[in-house]
């Protein structure tokens, strides 16, 4: 028995295979192991009816992309994506198959983190194909789709549903952050500041961030649009077409939830300012005042002779009826000069 367990736990990671699905028409989607994947691919079943297959493999295992490329027949642009430096998020058309470059947040425990990674995809007209490097929360709500039965009828209807999870994951952040600065801007109003910069800081580098590697890139969409593979339904294209302006509606709440908070540093930042200057100007009253008052007693504190209204006995008051009409004269200028600002 135990060595049966290790067994399938060995061929179930022979290539990095994190799930397959058989999907058949008319019929929920039937999940296959490695034995049963190869034994799909090495029978032609697919050539059959309307049917295909969703492979999500995982490209940290070893021998993923070697056996991606005896297996399976893709393109070699695909391959080339999985090495290159750029990862913008695009579809785009390769040789009778779409090619999709899918950054998403990385998947923790049930919460969608603020992390991000990279997802490639490869759709012909009977394999999809997804790779990645970390489980990716919105793979795993597609996932959790099929295993539940609904029905796909062809890979494009997997990938617009993939499209349309990852909006929901992004909304679920734009919600949690617009509550968090809510709050901060209710601090604000209510004149409580507290050391709330570094959390809209924070929070405004995650949107950047996020902005700037989901975006779709409008141009590889424009091109898939004008110019679909000749397998591409047309109802599947303007499936297409509506998740991705679903997913730009999320990418602009993004965008101005993150001139929401630039403002709210702006505002943060000239309140402090302002209290700064008070303060400042405070100080500056308390050393004007002072000053006439440090100078006399600096010229009658010399010790030596000639010291004027020495011997008067009224010299006292003299000199605090001087003190005080020069600290009169000296305070209204002060707060003469404060006005004029």
């Amino acid at each position: 028995m135990s060595n049966a367990i290790i067994k399938g736990q060995q061929d179930a990671d022979m290539f990095g295979l994190v799930c397959g699905f058989h999907f058949s028409e008319g019929h929920s989607a039937r999940e296959v192991d490695s034995a049963a994947l190869l034994q799909v691919l090495s029978e032609r079943e697919l050539a059959r009816g309307k049917e295909f297959l969703w492979l999500h493999l995982n490209l940290a295992h070893a021998g993923c992309e070697r056996w991606m490329r005896s297996h399976l027949e893709l393109p070699d642009e695909f391959y080339e994506a999985l090495h290159e430096g750029s990862r913008s998020t695009r579809i785009e058309h390769v040789d009778d198959a779409l090619l999709a470059v899918v950054n998403d947040v990385v998947f923790s425990f049930g919460m969608a983190s603020s992390d991000v990674s990279t997802l490639w995809l490869c759709a012909t007209e009977r394999v999809l194909v997804s790779a990645r490097l970390q489980p990716l929360h919105s793979v795993d709500k597609l996932r959790l789709s099929v295993r539940r039965g609904e029905e796909f009828d062809t890979p494009m209807a997997l990938l617009v549903h993939l499209f349309r999870d990852q909006a929901e994951v992004l909304e679920q952040i734009v919600r949690k952050t617009t509550m968090s600065v809510d709050g901060i801007e209710d601090q604000l109003l209510s004149l409580r500041l507290s050391d709330n910069r570094a959390d809209l800081g924070s929070m405004r580098r995650v949107l950047v961030r996020l902005q700037r590697l989901l975006a779709l890139e409008p141009g590889s969409l424009l091109r898939l649009l004008n110019r679909p593979p000749r397998w591409l339904r047309d109802d599947d294209l303007q499936a297409l077409r509506q998740a991705t302006e679903e997913f730009a509606l999320v990418i602009n709440d993004i965008t101005a939830l993150g001139e929401r908070i630039k403002l709210l540093q702006e505002e943060i930042a000239a309140t402090l300012n302002e209290q700064s200057s008070r303060t400042l100007f405070t100080l500056t009253v308390v050393t004007v005042l002072a000053l006439p008052i440090n100078i006399i007693a600096g010229f009658f504190g010399m010790n030596v002779g000639g010291v004027p209204l020495s011997s008067d006995p009224n010299g006292f008051w003299i000199l605090v009826a001087l003190v005080a009409t020069f600290t009169l004269l000296v305070g209204r200028w002060a707060f003469k000069k404060r006005s004029d600002y």
